[in-house]
């Protein structure tokens, strides 16, 4: 099978390497150091699922060197998936699928507005991954696993060979009865953790043990969980108990990839999850107070981290 990862970012680099570890033909779309970096040394993973080296791997940062293929995972950040959608025109062929592995809930919309609904799979993973340096990344908690499944019935390609293929890489394939339901499921964890641990500037443990902080953020997964349902998305009645179960089982010093980004001063994902909160709120015309609140507070850092990111060095 033919696979480009376009955005060799700690989650692309992963699931692309244990591909190409298992024998698939992959191509790595990365740029800058990464790039440099996977050419000259290859691909480096620490994993608690067993460390892995691929001492050459095909990287470019042209995707019209690496298509057509059959499948494209896009592991950029949620925020860049809508203006990086055309540049995987190149990549496509009669047959291929485009798999995003962003956190959030709008991916696959903005994939399939610039490359049209046929192609797109709805999809999400499950890791705790890093990069470290570049070409190298650290898998350090989560069991890796993917669900994903056709954003729209004329899907040109049969998935129980894509996902015969992840399994043969060691990588767990979920099948959910409802995949918008694992998805939002998944964003009802993932957003308010970042959210109130990159406003209160600490790891999961600390936000527990705090009175107020554990109250804002069982408020933050409340207004989500209602936002869902008002979406038409069917959460199970226990949706809000079952993420509170799975925060207190987070190691203490648990962050999200948001969180971190935003504590580095790098750009993060917090349009995606934070502020897509906020304008779906609008939209389903939800109040979402907390989420607003926070958004204006972590905005500003935003902004700040992004013009740092884009001045010359």
């Amino acid at each position: 099978m033919r696979v480009a990862v376009f955005g060799t970012g700690a989650v692309g680099a992963y699931f692309g390497g244990r591909l190409a570890e298992a024998g698939e033909d992959v191509t790595f779309i990365a740029r800058g150091e990464n790039l440099l970096a996977l050419r000259a040394h290859g691909l480096r993973v620490a994993s608690i699922a067993g460390d892995f080296h691929l001492p050459t791997v095909r990287a470019t940062d042209d995707p019209a060197l690496a298509g057509p293929v059959d499948v494209v995972l896009v592991g950029v950040k949620a925020g860049q998936v809508a203006g990086i959608a055309p540049l995987l025109r190149p990549l496509l062929g009669p047959h291929t699928v485009v798999l995003p592995l962003q956190n959030g809930v709008e991916a696959a919309e903005h994939l399939a507005a610039a490359l049209g609904p046929q192609r797109v799979l709805l999809g999400l993973c499950r890791i705790i991954v890093q990069q470290v340096g570049p070409g190298a990344f650290r898998h350090s908690g989560v069991a890796p696993a993917l669900a994903f499944g056709a954003l729209d019935a004329r899907l040109p390609m049969a998935l129980g060979p894509l996902r015969h293929a992840f399994r043969r890489a060691g990588i767990g394939v979920e099948e959910p009865a409802d995949l918008r339901v694992a998805l939002w499921e998944k964003f009802l964890f993932v957003a308010p953790f970042g959210t109130v641990g990159a406003a209160a500037r600490v790891p999961m443990g600390e936000l527990l043990a705090v009175p107020e902080s554990r109250a804002l953020l069982r408020a933050c997964v409340i207004e989500l969980a209602a936002l869902a349902r008002a979406g038409g998305v069917a959460l199970p009645a226990d949706a809000v108990d079952g993420v509170w179960k799975r925060y207190e089982q987070t190691p203490v010093a648990g962050t999200t990839s948001m969180q971190r980004d935003l504590l580095a001063g790098r750009p993060s994902e917090l349009q995606a999850q934070t502020g897509a909160v906020v304008r779906l709120g609008q939209t389903h015309r939800v109040p979402t107070p907390v989420h607003d609140i926070l958004y204006a507070v972590l905005w500003p850092q935003e902004i700040a981290a992004t013009r740092l990111n884009a001045a010359p060095h």
